[in-house]
């Protein structure tokens, strides 16, 4: 029998899946939604200019606190750890204690530590600071991908105000480096830290009028795993902290393969403990589900691109072809515009090309453009030009999709876990890329990189390392759209596009039932106006195999 329109206690009945959120009176625009959106646009908007316009600050950080280039490094290098480090166990916190109250909660320390910016006097000082607001951000980063998706119940508005998050961000990281640099001539370098406070407060004001308290329906009460939260950090702790350690001390020092290892030896124990544990942290089951391993591919494809090719042009066009700070950050301009305007096409080709079918086109692109470049990038700036314009195209919109589309095959009570979930897949990634980058490019250029002048034989060694890595993360890039362009495929062949509803966690313990994999005997609706693989709503999503109602249609 159907399932009614109302909220159905999590005891009663496994809980629906996130793309059938089936509760009323979400807004029918953005418009109505506008104070919840203006809040989780600000924390996006934080992400994003935090770092980019601190960067612009280092050199004048480092002379005034009289910090190492160590400490230098660990300014940025704490932030990002621990930012990566904790994005899965807040995800889970959130899932189980409530999104908007873990939100709010990350917001104020956020604030809190960017006013503690005004007294730091020492880098070591700096370093806790960045660290603390690594953890805030852990906390909000996810949440705003979340709660902008449970706010609406139609795919294409979900992905139109991802859109419009997104944009917000990427402005801020455009126009971030520019604007420090101005603020650091009439003004002290802590007052670009400082403008953290403001946008907390702008997200806490919109967080607090646009979205509702958390309802106890909503959320799960299983007992935190706090051995598989344990191994989970360090293991993503290690995977962000060995790129920069092969970077520092290159591939002929033992600790960064310590660490490696450390990492490798941390992933299969945490495997093996959320496969054993009666509440894990993360449902392997949960994350098999096609549109969920599929979306996470994409993403670690696109991330794995876009880290390699960033640190390899940024070499390029400095030390290779010789150019000024300033004359290279004008030839990164065509990614950056394709990034800020790209937003007002992503609506357009989703709704012509249909969720599922968008993110492996775009994830495509993403590959292209890093082949593009590890091919002819070294003929001339046309080809880098062609590579960066590929690759944020790509991203803008499989940012936005893949995201959307891992929402999709989730659980109500997990999206937030799963934001999370989309976010460290990027993150490690992206210290993958730079891993395998610095590697090679180490391996084949002799002598200091960062000389004024280069030898015929050490640029001929710098192109044939960038060929070489930029293959090599191609190859392994296209392997991974490619197996998550067969896994969905295969998916909706098979009519298997809904979690073992045994692994949404009803919050009841002690229930441990395999869930049906017997597909609805409804008919297949189709939300996204197309028939790309998974694209539609199928009655097999619906919890135990119960027909569904059609998602309604979006219109983006």
């Amino acid at each position: 029998m159907s399932t009614p329109s109302g909220r159905v206690p999590a005891s009663a009945t496994p809980a629906p899946t996130a793309a059938h959120d089936t509760s009323s009176g979400s807004p029918q625009s953005l418009r109505e939604a506008w104070p919840a959106l203006a809040g989780l646009s600000a924390v996006f908007l934080f992400e994003m200019l935090d770092n980019s316009i601190l960067n612009v600050a280092l050199p004048t950080i480092g002379r005034e606190l009289h910090a190492s280039t160590v400490a230098l490094q660990w300014v940025t290098g704490a932030y990002a750890v621990v930012f990566g480090g904790l994005m899965l166990v807040f995800g889970a916190v959130a899932d189980r204690f409530g999104r908007r109250r873990v939100m709010l909660v990350g917001l104020t320390l956020l604030g809190a530590a960017s006013l503690a910016t005004a007294c730091v006097t020492t880098a070591e000082q700096l370093i806790a600071v960045r660290a603390v607001t690594g953890a805030a951000a852990a906390m909000t980063t996810p949440g705003s991908m979340a709660l902008a998706f449970r706010l609406f119940d139609d795919d294409g508005l979900r992905v139109r105000a991802t859109t419009l998050i997104s944009t917000v961000g990427l402005v801020g990281l455009a126009l971030g480096p520019t604007a420090g640099g101005f603020v650091l001539a009439i003004a002290p370098w802590q007052v670009l830290l400082l403008v953290n406070v403001p946008i907390a407060a702008l997200a806490i004001a919109g967080v607090r009028a646009g979205i509702a308290a958390d309802q106890a329906a909503d959320l799960h009460r299983d007992p935190v795993d706090v051995s598989g939260a344990v191994l989970a950090t360090g293991t993503i702790v290690a995977v962000l902290a060995a790129p920069t350690l092969f970077l520092d001390q290159g591939a002929g020092s033992w600790l960064p393969w310590a660490i490696t290892a450390l990492a490798v030896a941390g992933a299969v124990l945490f495997v093996l403990r959320e496969r054993t544990a009666r509440h894990p942290l993360l449902d392997l089951r949960l994350v098999a589900h096609p549109l969920v391993a599929g979306g996470l591919a994409y993403k670690a494809a696109a991330g794995l691109a876009t880290a390699g090719l960033g640190y390899l042009v940024t070499l390029q066009l400095q030390l290779d072809w010789g150019w000024s700070p300033g004359r290279a950050a004008l030839g990164l301009l065509p990614q950056v515009v394709v990034l800020v305007a790209g937003g007002a096409f992503v609506g357009p080709f989703v709704r012509r090309a249909g969720l599922d079918r968008a993110a492996w086109l775009s994830a495509a692109a993403v590959v292209c453009g890093l082949a593009v470049y590890a091919s002819l990038g070294r003929f001339g700036y046309v080809w880098v030009a062609l590579a960066l314009v590929l690759v944020a195209a790509g991203m803008r919109v499989v940012g936005v999709v893949a995201g959307v589309n891992v929402l999709r095959g989730l659980p109500q009570n997990r999206t937030t876990i799963g934001a999370a979930l989309t976010d460290t897949a990027t993150e490690v990634a992206s210290g993958a890329g730079l891993a395998v980058t610095g590697t090679v490019l180490a391996g084949l250029f002799t002598g200091d990189i960062a000389a004024a002048h280069w030898s015929a034989r050490q640029t001929a060694r710098f192109h044939e390392a960038v060929t070489v890595s930029g293959l090599a993360l191609t190859a392994v890039a296209a392997a991974l759209v490619g197996w998550a362009v067969r896994h969905t495929r295969g998916a909706a062949d098979d009519g298997s596009d809904t979690p073992d509803t045994d692994a949404v966690g009803t919050g009841t313990p002690g229930v441990d039932t395999p869930g049906s994999d017997t597909p609805g005997a409804g008919t297949p609706g189709t939300g996204t106006g197309t028939d790309a693989p998974g694209s539609g709503t199928s009655d097999a999503d619906a919890p135990g195999g119960s027909p569904a109602k059609p998602a309604p249609s979006a219109t983006i």
